[in-house]
């Protein structure tokens, strides 16, 4: 079993059979390919380090929604997300950016808050190598 389907299993997220994931809004690699930011634990593992480094406008957000085609949408329905999140050492470049939906089901933004936590805590906990956890997550999240 790939590294990350073990950990959607261990999260109860998904069976070693697979899942649906007909719906879920994956990022284009031709418009979101990825960026990082860093790959110092240090940094990523303080309390905090999320807010310092935050910073995704409004425009920019507006931007990504027209490039992935999104047109019009509810308020809870999407939220722009980053591909490696910030606490996984993800930058806000464009790059790392997409639209990600809170509605489609069995797997959505928060499964994948879910399973960013839990990587953050096993690279914190010297369990998890960073770079793994950013290519596992960045090559696709949703799949191992």
């Amino acid at each position: 079993m790939r590294p990350l389907l073990l950990i959607l299993a261990l999260l109860g997220l998904a069976s070693a059979q697979g899942y649906n994931m007909q719906a879920a809004i994956l990022p284009d690699p031709k418009l979101s390919p990825e960026d990082v930011l860093t790959t110092d634990t240090t940094l990523i593992c303080q309390p905090g380090y999320n807010q310092t480094v935050r910073n995704v406008p409004q425009p920019l957000k507006e931007q990504i929604y027209r490039e992935y085609g999104i047109t019009h949408r509810e308020s809870g329905e999407y939220e722009i997300d980053h591909i490696v999140s910030l606490e996984l050492g993800g930058s806000n470049s464009a790059l790392n950016l997409y639209p990600e939906s809170f509605e489609t089901q069995p797997l959505n933004a928060h499964v994948k808050d879910t399973l960013e936590n839990k990587l953050h805590a096993l690279i914190c906990s010297s369990q998890l190598d960073i770079r793994v956890a950013q290519q596992a997550i960045a090559s696709n999240w949703t799949a191992a």
